[in-house]
């Protein structure tokens, strides 16, 4: 249950300071928040006496930023929390699912064990939320699912989840269509799907069944998609006519959309005027040696996008640590981004749009009312955060301390 307290002498962004027309510096005052029912109740100047007797916990002029959201993670493909083991090379995606279906079953962890080991990585670091693939396919059933379940039950009151229903070895190839119906009836919250046509062989009939099962169960999707060039944009132009005419606007996402950093500036502008029409959100992990999306340009076109994490210690990479704020900062950097206001709207991507300030310097968060997700860093000004990576001091989720080391 949440109980009413303040958090005291928080650092709040006011605005930029300007000279000769640029952004040189980030203006921030304290302030003391008063925190009732998980939302922000009140918001003073730090010079305020506060005179009720509501418990003050003292954030020491710690920056405060919007908690993180991560929008790909693989909860029950990680190996954190057994021992090491680098990857076994394979030649294809086939060769990695065949040594996948091999490893996992001979770890001494069980996978809720790992998925609660990077759960709690996740909230030190200050994410709050979390959508998760979870895999699905004939010689596992839905044991990762029930296992993922559990984990995140244990997290229950720390962070909120997605789960998404994720045919990893192909909707169409393993027959997968039943599973992901009980899956739904679990309460699996998007449809997944991979590579339509180099896995599945056939993109239409994998669109149509993906679409078809969300429709039936009431859910969004989210499709992997690594196919590249214009294999890779063709498929989403025909997942973006089919989401129109099932009027699921809104609840589509594509992961890596790796086609869209193949393509030409021009072509990737006419994609991204079609997601846009479509409500479709990109979600990219901001890979080093691949072409990924443009991000910048996909933003401009009022494009969703989002970061998430995707493979961390896992069968596929030994990489990985789960860091939001380093992805962030990974891209602002391939993307050039090196300015105060660039660096520091950077945040929306991995805050679900969320920033202290808009683009005009005006502050736009926090505001009474608000849900209390946020996290305290040690962090002069959110440009800072993002450039440096810097550290996550607590992380508070819906109005509760769920991580402290203040």
């Amino acid at each position: 249950m949440n109980s009413t307290f303040w958090l005291t002498n928080v650092r709040l962004e006011t605005g930029y300071q300007i000279e000769n027309g640029m952004v040189c510096k980030t203006n921030t005052a304290c302030s003391h928040l008063l925190i009732k029912d998980g939302k922000i109740a009140e918001i003073v100047s730090a010079d305020s006496r506060l005179h009720d007797d509501f418990p003050k916990n003292d954030m020491k002029q710690l920056l405060a930023l919007p908690s993180f959201i991560e929008k790909h993670c693989h909860l029950d493909k990680t190996l954190l929390s057994d021992q090491w083991r680098a990857v076994t090379p394979a030649n294809n995606i086939f060769e990695r699912f065949e040594i996948e279906k091999e490893v996992l079953p001979t770890l001494r962890t069980t996978t809720q064990q790992r998925a609660e080991e990077l759960l709690a990585r996740y909230v030190q670091a200050g994410v709050t939320h979390v959508r998760t693939h979870v895999d699905l396919y004939p010689e596992v059933g839905l044991k990762n699912l029930e296992e993922v379940q559990k984990a995140l039950n244990t997290f229950e009151g720390k962070l909120s989840y997605e789960i998404v229903a994720f045919p990893q070895h192909g909707l169409l190839r393993t027959k997968a269509a039943n599973l992901v119906r009980e899956a739904l009836h679990m309460g699996v919250d998007l449809v997944g799907g991979v590579d339509p046509a180099t896995v599945d062989g056939d993109i239409e009939a994998s669109l149509q069944q993906m679409v078809e099962l969300a429709v039936e169960g009431n859910v969004g999707i989210d499709l992997h998609l690594h196919d590249p060039d214009q294999l890779g944009t063709f498929t989403m132009k025909r997942l973006a006519q089919l989401t129109k005419e099932a009027g699921l606007q809104g609840k589509v996402a594509i992961s890596h959309a790796f086609g869209l950093g193949d393509v030409s500036k021009a072509e990737a502008e006419e994609m991204a005027d079609i997601l846009c029409d479509a409500g479709i959100t990109i979600v990219t992990s901001v890979p080093l040696r691949r072409k990924f999306p443009p991000v910048g340009l996909l933003h401009s076109k009022g494009v969703p996008v989002a970061i998430g994490c995707d493979n961390i210690f896992d069968v596929w990479s030994p990489f990985g640590n789960g860091d939001l704020l380093e992805r962030a900062g990974r891209l602002a950097k391939s993307s050039g981004w090196g300015n105060e206001r660039s660096l520091a709207q950077t945040l929306h991507f991995i805050t679900g749009g969320k920033t202290p300030l808009n683009q005009a310097g005006e502050q736009v968060w926090p505001k009474v009312g608000d849900s209390a997700n946020m996290v305290l860093v040690e962090a002069s000004c959110s440009a800072e955060a993002i450039a440096r990576r810097s550290r996550r001091m607590a992380t508070i989720f819906n109005g509760n301390i769920v991580s402290n080391t203040i």
